[in-house]
């Protein structure tokens, strides 16, 4: 039975009609009762007929009422990371990789959570509960049920698995290299992290932060990306280690878990040692592979290099001149190809800069001799009396603080308080102004080449920057050492699919940013209302400019909840 709609010219009537088989099995329908015309029946009117029919039946009457809004929840991006995910094979991977038929939380699930929590709300693991639980509907996830021990369980799982994770995951990037020639960049920072107690084994140690400058407790986050801005690995060290000790044993796990034929590292400054460049060349040798590098030489060794440059600064600042851009040329240094960039406007500055350190210098110093030449006149002016010694200790601690060492020097073993200002210290030092200089075992690249490879370098900084300010990596709370690898691989899985919404977006011509994209499509938020009883669920009808944001990120619009 069912109500049907006629017309009889130009009105319209309302009919109760219902269907039945006459004696031969023919299909046909019959009016039970003519309700009538559809313009002079009131909404009471209805309302009350389908009260009645309720009633008849034995249907409890629904209250009429107003509509019951349950709390909306944020959607839209949590959707775009999930086909994102799956697209990349990522759950299915860690499914794999994590399997086990003693535990009963669905680990990929949890996994993926924490990892869409960095890009979307950061908190901490506490947090994360909340955030299911109040904030969003992510798909696949009962946020009902979860309590904070699934999550830390979930972290430990993933560390007792964390070669097979790795792999895993790996394995799914391997489509998305070039396995004939993949230059990598490799750089290290530091992530603040707190408490005071200590463990064995700790991570947390004190060093330089590279945050502050200043000694921090902390540990050492290295990650490795492609030229294309890809991050494929990273690895997690003590807070104070040297940076030169990581670059080895970061392409030794490269090269077991990526299968490529020919690797150029590039690395800053902090990387570079002899005994990188010695046991890079042969391990090259030994494993039969083409590993090729591109090291920054560090500031604390241009000293070594004071010959060269001095032969080579003419021709550079020459170039420059000429064009009025950054020159490039290059040497050999210690059987090794160096290459040298100078950029005329940097060098400028820089000594422009040391200049003014060096006359603030000397006014210091010209001061302390002349209160030193009253005293002695028996003129000896307010305050405490100096001596010369007392002169030469805060002569001393002015050159140290302006870093100018080299150049300004302190006789301290003299009796009356002299220094002198070396020239050619001094001329050497402004020589290396504005260089860049490239230790690199690459003999088929252009020098211009080279250069550009190394500041490619530049985007693996932005990454931290990422890291450290929308995925909120610190601080870490965490103790335990394997605790601090499972947040830095959670937080290193949210800098890929981040990396991976850029590259889309940039490549669809997109203006806008991964975290600006995701915060425009969490405006589409899934909707549950009660009305009269009964519960309807939506989401937010996406914007035309939401629709663009999906095709440029490769993945289909939501049609209607998980």
């Amino acid at each position: 039975m069912y109500v049907r709609v006629t017309k009889s010219g130009p009105r319209r009537y309302l009919r109760l009609v219902e269907g039945y088989r006459d004696e031969g099995g023919k299909v046909k329908q019959r009016v039970v009762a003519n309700l009538g015309r559809l313009d002079q029946i009131s909404e009471d009117e209805v309302d009350g007929l389908i009260r009645g029919l309720q009633r008849a039946v034995g249907r409890p009457e629904a209250k009429q009422g107003a509509p019951e809004f349950q709390r909306a929840r944020a959607y839209g991006d949590l959707w775009a990371l999930h086909q994102l995910w799956q697209e990349l094979g990522l759950d299915q991977a860690l499914r794999k990789a994590l399997r086990s038929s003693r535990r009963e939380l669905d680990a990929e699930a949890l996994i993926r959570a924490m990892v869409f929590n960095r890009l979307a709300s950061p908190r901490s693991k506490l947090g994360v509960l909340e955030w299911l639980r109040e904030d969003v509907s992510l798909p696949g996830v009962d946020a009902e049920q979860l309590r904070h021990e699934h999550l830390l369980r979930v972290m430990d799982a993933l560390m007792n698995h964390a070669g097979r994770v790795e792999q895993a995951v790996a394995e799914q990037l391997k489509p998305l290299l070039d396995q004939e020639l993949s230059v990598v960049f490799w750089d290290l920072t530091t992530v603040r992290i707190h408490g005071e107690q200590e463990l064995a084994e700790d991570l947390r140690r004190h060093g330089h932060s590279k945050d502050t400058g200043g000694i921090a407790r902390q540990f050492a986050l290295g990650v490795v990306q492609t030229a294309d801005g890809l991050p494929i690995a990273h690895d997690v060290f003590e807070g104070n280690v040297a940076e030169a000790r990581t670059l080895v044993p970061m392409l030794q796990r490269l090269l077991a878990r990526f299968a490529l034929k020919r690797v150029v590292i590039v690395a800053d400054r902090g990387l570079l040692t002899l005994d990188n460049v010695d046991t890079l060349e042969a391990l090259a040798e030994d494993q039969g592979l083409a590993v090729d590098y591109i090291l920054a030489v560090p500031g604390r060794r241009y000293a070594e290099f004071t010959d060269v440059m001095a032969e080579l600064h003419p021709q550079l600042a020459e170039a420059a001149e000429a064009s009025g851009e950054e020159s490039v040329a290059e040497a050999r240094w210690q059987q090794r190809r160096l290459v040298v960039a100078h950029n005329p406007e940097r060098a400028q500055e820089q000594t422009r800069a040391r200049r003014r350190k060096v006359e603030r210098i000397e006014q210091i110093g010209q001061a302390l001799a002349e209160r030193l030449d009253s005293q002695d006149a028996g003129r000896p002016g307010r305050g405490r009396r100096s001596t010369d010694r007392s002169a030469h200790r805060r002569f001393h601690q002015t050159v140290l603080r302006h870093q100018m060492s080299g150049i300004v020097k302190a006789d301290l073993g003299a009796e009356q308080f002299r220094y002198e200002i070396d020239d050619q210290a001094w001329s050497a030092a402004e020589r290396l102004d504005g260089k860049l200089l490239l230790v690199t075992s690459l003999d088929d690249w252009s020098a211009q080449a080279i250069v550009a490879r190394y500041r490619s370098l530049a985007d693996i900084e932005r990454g931290f920057r990422v890291l450290k300010s929308d995925i909120q990596i610190a601080p870490v709370y965490h103790r335990l050492p394997d605790r601090i690898r499972a947040h830095a691989l959670i937080c290193f899985l949210a800098l890929l699919l981040h990396r991976i919404l850029r590259e889309r977006l940039q490549r669809a011509g997109s203006d806008h940013s991964p975290q600006n994209a995701l915060r425009s499509l969490r405006r589409i938020q899934r909707h549950k209302v009660r009305v009269d009883g009964q519960s309807y669920e939506g989401i937010t009808r996406p914007t035309p400019e939401q629709f663009d944001l999906f095709r440029h990120i490769g993945v289909e619009a939501p049609r209607a909840p998980a």
